[in-house]
């Protein structure tokens, strides 16, 4: 498949944008635009959503469409699609089934072109009921549907594509608490109606990855962020009481366990073995070596006993202060009698 699939456009796009843009201008009253049936995708009493045009100007908007687009490209390179607009190159299912199967690692029974309507339709309600397998058992709120995502909805989309992101623990960093204006219109009498809502895309990493259990750090960031600097030190004197074998000296805890070659070298030390040079990376370059570097560190860690660490590899390489102290406290916890 070279590049995405020649797909027919849907009639009546312009015709549902204009209206809306007449609805926007008349915020909570209803449209004067004259409307007729043949011009509309409306029926009466029918409600769309769509994006305020200032809310789609945000900056961190902007930046979650980027940060998903490019991820799903990088997801799928080896199928040769390019995804350049969410609405337009997800809504009949083509791409979103070779997401999941390359996510998920299996097939769908799903006709691989369909162009007619009604077969986009059940190829999207195959590949939504494979979604919502996996994803319901984690406490996922279902805010997407086969008509919301077919007509070509970018909210429900970006719903849809953060809590896959989220799922399968893609090597990304969301932008958080990224929320828009949405314009619901309605149309009652043959006019246009509005309201507007808030609609929340994004809150904090560890709400969306589901991990609502608050631990020591989280109380400390909020209540007591002047005992930081305490247990900062604790844990810099801990550690460098072992790197110092190695002649090597930590001064700030974010940056210099971001590529991982500290936590692996670490681990070997408080364990007493040598970790063969060509296991990790040992002048990391890229964002991908450094979250090689980490996740093997997590999985010697494992190997030491401990249970698999609270954050993501992605984090730790992202700077993130608090995940860097979860996977070092954990040392400390076990190591902390170890000459």
């Amino acid at each position: 498949m070279a590049g995405l699939l020649c797909r027919r456009r849907r009639k009546g796009v312009s015709d549902l944008q204009e209206e809306g843009k007449n609805a926007i201008n008349a915020p909570m009253n209803p449209s004067t635009v004259d409307i007729h049936p043949e011009d509309t995708l409306l029926e009466e009493n029918e409600e769309r959503t769509m994006i305020d045009p200032n809310s789609k100007e945000d900056p961190k908007f902007k930046e979650l469409i980027k940060v998903l687009i490019d991820w799903i490209n990088d997801v799928l390179v080896e199928e040769r699609i390019i995804v350049k607009q969410l609405e337009e190159d997800l809504y009949d299912g083509q791409v979103l089934q070779k997401l999941l199967e390359k996510l998920a690692d299996r097939k769908l029974n799903v006709a691989e072109v369909t162009q007619s309507e009604i077969g986009q339709k059940q190829k999207l309600q195959t590949v939504l009921e494979a979604v919502h397998d996996l994803l319901r058992p984690h406490g996922w709120t279902i805010k997407w549907n086969v008509d919301s995502i077919h007509g070509k909805n970018l909210i429900s989309i970006l719903h849809l594509l953060v809590a896959l992101a989220m799922h399968f623990r893609a090597p990304i960093r969301l932008p958080e608490h990224v929320s828009v204006q949405v314009v619901v219109v309605r149309k009652r009498e043959g006019l246009l109606q509005t309201t507007h809502v808030s609609e929340e895309l994004t809150t904090t990493t560890e709400m969306m990855m589901g991990r609502f259990e608050r631990d020591a750090f989280d109380t400390l960031f909020d209540h007591a962020p002047d005992k930081l600097s305490v247990v900062k030190k604790s844990l810099i004197t801990f550690v460098n009481k072992h790197l110092n074998k190695l002649n090597l000296e930590v001064t700030e805890l974010e940056t210099q366990f971001a590529d991982g070659v500290y936590l692996v070298l670490l681990m070997g030390l408080l364990e007493d073995y040598f970790v063969p040079l060509h296991n990790f990376y040992l002048t990391p370059e890229s964002f991908d070596q450094k979250v090689h570097n980490v996740s093997f560190a997590f999985e010697l860690m494992q190997d030491g006993g401990l249970k698999k660490p609270k954050a993501r590899p992605e984090d730790v390489v992202n700077l993130d202060l608090k995940s860097t102290l979860r996977v070092l406290y954990n040392l400390f916890t076990k190591y902390k009698n170890v000459e």
